[in-house]
């Protein structure tokens, strides 16, 4: 009966392999045909500058074994951005051994001409929560549905306000699936996991949209 096991186990395996070999390659094939859509670069590899080159990013600056691949960059509607899948390691140890943890998530990144503070935009959870309990207070809006929707910290509570201005409210309020960084200069949108394919164009359009929100006047008083 093992043996029988062990083959049924080597077989699933051997499938899985296949599978995602399969997967990665359409995920390759179809994000190089809308990079040449788009008139963009497209670097299917293991770039594993980019978590240097960003690393005061939260999710860009954990673990081991940290590259992005599947790289989109250059100029999209007149903005110079950046989309990749990214990975990292963790290790866990036990009375077992050491465990592999592969974690996986989506960027895409704006430049901005000038230097910004840190702040973060994100969906307000029991862990958004848990740090509140431990003095990691959000930042309050007028709008109620705003900050009970989202959580936003910075340490310039003045930045803040000025990013989450009404219109900026109004539009991350239509799409709450949105997790936001911005520091230096940098915009950035992240999402856990890998997106879909048909998901990176219309992300890049919500990473514009949400740079044109941004108050001029910010460019110039951190110029």
């Amino acid at each position: 009966m093992m043996p029988l096991v062990i083959a049924a186990f080597v077989i699933f395996a051997i499938i899985a392999f296949i599978y995602n070999a399969i997967e990665a390659q359409k995920r390759k094939e179809g994000l190089f045909e809308l990079a040449q859509r788009l008139n963009l670069n497209f670097d299917p590899g293991h770039d594993y500058s980019i978590s240097d080159r960003f690393n005061f990013l939260k999710e860009l600056n954990q673990g081991q074994n940290r590259y992005a691949t599947n790289v989109l960059s250059g100029t999209y509607q007149g903005n110079q951005v950046l989309a990749f899948d990214y990975h990292y390691e963790t290790v866990t140890h036990d009375d077992k051994g050491s465990h592999t943890q592969d974690h996986w998530f989506s960027f895409f990144i704006v430049m901005m001409p000038t230097v910004f503070p840190q702040l973060t935009i994100r969906r307000e959870g029991l862990f958004t929560k848990i740090a509140e309990v431990f003095g990691y207070e959000a930042i309050k809006f007028e709008s109620a549905e705003f900050s009970k929707t989202f959580c936003v910290r910075s340490p310039d509570k003045k930045f803040a306000y000025d990013v989450c201005n009404t219109q900026m409210m109004e539009y991350l309020l239509a799409n709450r699936d949105l997790s936001i960084e911005i520091e230096n200069e940098v915009i950035a949108l992240v999402f856990s996991g890998r997106i879909s394919l048909e998901a990176f164009e219309p992300n890049l359009q919500r990473l514009t949209e949400i740079r044109s929100r941004l108050p001029q006047y910010l460019f110039t008083q951190n110029a």
